[in-house]
């Protein structure tokens, strides 16, 4: 009983001590990870009212069990009937779960549930490997005219897009798409704050969205352990304005193109 009381009260405190989810406030930076913490949340009250139940009834038992000293002890080989009963009961809490989870699944995982902008207008092709992340952005002002336009994109690359290592921009507030692949090994493309979590696998091109709520610097990580250098597998996501967006891949384009050389500076005597 006091454990169920210290579970209760850990519960109560850890968004207060940043304890809960990660991220500013413990709330999701996307508008599908809400969705997913809500389901999480929904778990939480479920095994908080089994776990609390259970115990106080433990408790009870015990506490009764030896206080009574006029009752003998009787040996029994249990209760079919509690048996069947607590065997249908979480079969029936986890066939719910398994349903009310499944539009939201099939909104993150089924391609034909994807926002129709999102898919048209993909935002990068980001390559996993030991032991960075690659970026491929398409040039600026690019417009895919249709979905065989983009497949051969990610199979041929243009002499017009931008490659980055280990930082994602994005624009806030719309759908954004990119398409994931492996290099060589697992690996798995994790953002906690954005709750986007997807298995790079080698020969297969996944793709992923989701839709940053607001401006900020996301984590990105690698989740597969893929080798000895797992651990520098650190990444960032740039979430910013549309704006803000358009002219961060104006100026890599800028940047990639710079030879070094300053047309302007006085020519030396040497």
């Amino acid at each position: 009983m006091f454990w169920a009381v210290v579970a209760v009260v850990l519960c109560l405190v850890a968004p207060s001590m940043n304890w809960w989810f990660p991220g500013n406030n413990a709330e999701a930076a996307s508008t599908l990870g809400t969705r997913i913490d809500d389901l999480f949340y929904l778990i939480l009250v479920i095994v908080t009212v089994t776990f609390v139940g259970t115990q106080i009834a433990l408790g009870y038992v015990l506490w009764k069990g030896a206080d009574n000293r006029d009752e003998k002890a009787h040996f029994t080989h249990g209760s079919h009937s509690l048996e069947v009963i607590w065997t249908i009961v979480p079969s029936g809490i986890l066939l719910f779960i398994a349903l009310y989870q499944m539009d939201v699944w099939a909104e993150y995982r089924v391609i034909s549930k994807f926002p129709a902008d999102a898919v048209a207008q993909p935002v990068a092709d980001v390559t996993a490997r030991q032991f960075e992340w690659r970026i491929r952005y398409p040039a600026p002002g690019r417009k895919f005219k249709s979905q065989a336009d983009i497949r051969k994109w990610l199979r041929v690359p243009e002499a017009g897009d931008l490659h980055y290592p280990n930082e994602l921009c994005v624009p806030t507030t719309r759908n954004v798409l990119f398409y994931l692949r492996s290099g060589d090994v697992q690996h798995a493309f994790f953002s906690p704050e954005l709750r986007v979590k997807q298995d790079a696998v080698p020969g297969k091109v996944i793709p992923v969205w989701f839709n940053a709520t607001k401006r900020g610097e996301y984590t990105l990580l690698c989740a597969e352990l893929c080798g000895w250098g797992h651990y520098k597998m650190k990444a960032r996501i740039l979430a910013v304005p549309e704006n803000e967006y358009r002219q961060y891949l104006l100026n890599l384009q800028k940047e990639l193109a710079d030879d070094g050389f300053d047309e302007d500076a006085p020519e030396s005597d040497e």
